[in-house]
Parts: C-alpha cells; sequence; structure tokens
C-alpha cells in the first residue's frame, strides 16, 4: 500500500518567496528521511517553496485562470511530502508518528489509490492505456 505523508505547517501560507527552515530542523529530518530510506519504505519526498513562489489554476466555467501566489483564502498549505510503501495504514500512522515535526506541522495521511481499486469498467476504460497504470 502507497501512501503519502503531507507536511502541513501552520504559517507557511503566509511565508515570503525564498523562506527556508531552520538547519537544525533540516538535520534532524534528514535523519528521519533516512530512517525511512533504510527501511526501505522511502519511495520519493520533496519539500515544496512557499505558496508565495506559486500558482493556482482555476478552471471555473471551463476555462483556466490563473492566480499566483500567495493566496489570501488559504489557511493550510503543503510545505512538502513523502511516498510511502508499507503494508498498512497503522505501519503508515507509525512512520509518520516517528517524524521530528514541531509544534506547529501537522501530517496528513492520505492511501495512494492504486489501479486495483477501481471498479473493473474503470479498469477495462484505463487498460486500453497501460502507461497510465502503476502497479505496486
Amino acid at each position: 500500500m502507497r501512501f503519502m505523508m503531507l507536511m502541513i505547517p501552520k504559517g507557511y501560507e503566509k511565508a515570503e518567496p525564498g523562506t527556508m527552515p531552520d538547519p537544525k530542523a533540516v538535520a534532524a529530518m534528514m535523519k528521519y528521511n533516512e530512517s525511512l530510506q533504510k527501511a526501505g519504505v522511502l519511495l520519493a519526498l520533496d519539500g515544496l517553496h512557499p505558496p508565495s513562489m506559486g500558482a493556482r489554476i482555476s478552471f471555473s466555467g471551463g476555462k483556466p485562470k490563473v492566480t499566483d501566489g500567495p493566496f489570501a483564502e488559504a489557511k493550510e498549505v503543503l510545505g512538502g511530502y513523502w511516498m510511502i510503501q508499507v503494508k498498512s495504514k497503522e505501519e503508515a500512522i507509525e512512520w509518520a508518528s516517528r517524524c521530528p515535526a514541531s509544534d506547529n506541522e501537522v501530517i496528513e495521511l492520505r492511501q495512494v489509490q492504486e489501479f486495483s481499486d477501481f471498479p473493473a469498467d474503470v479498469q477495462e476504460a484505463v487498460g486500453k492505456f497501460p502507461e497510465l497504470q502503476r502497479r505496486s
């Protein structure tokens, strides 16, 4: 089972372009990332620049509209993510619980939808595009 662990740092929605985390926090996080890697559960990870450097594309009326960051209405934003592969939700929760997060950070855990999760009719439709199928 694949899970995304989504880091949501409070206050990051207001961070200025180029804002970087504290070096001590980065060092602690690197040790945690190394433990995920050594256990063989880490598939991918990345930190994200603040929303002030991003853009949102909405599709009201079927037309794309681009809004550059920061986003005034944002209450929570992603600061980064990990993609892990584990045997259960409980194991994913165990790994997320070991993260050296600070008091202002929350990790949201979400299971990735696998091809086999979809009903047969959807699998048949997607089956025409094997490059879109991801095998777990």
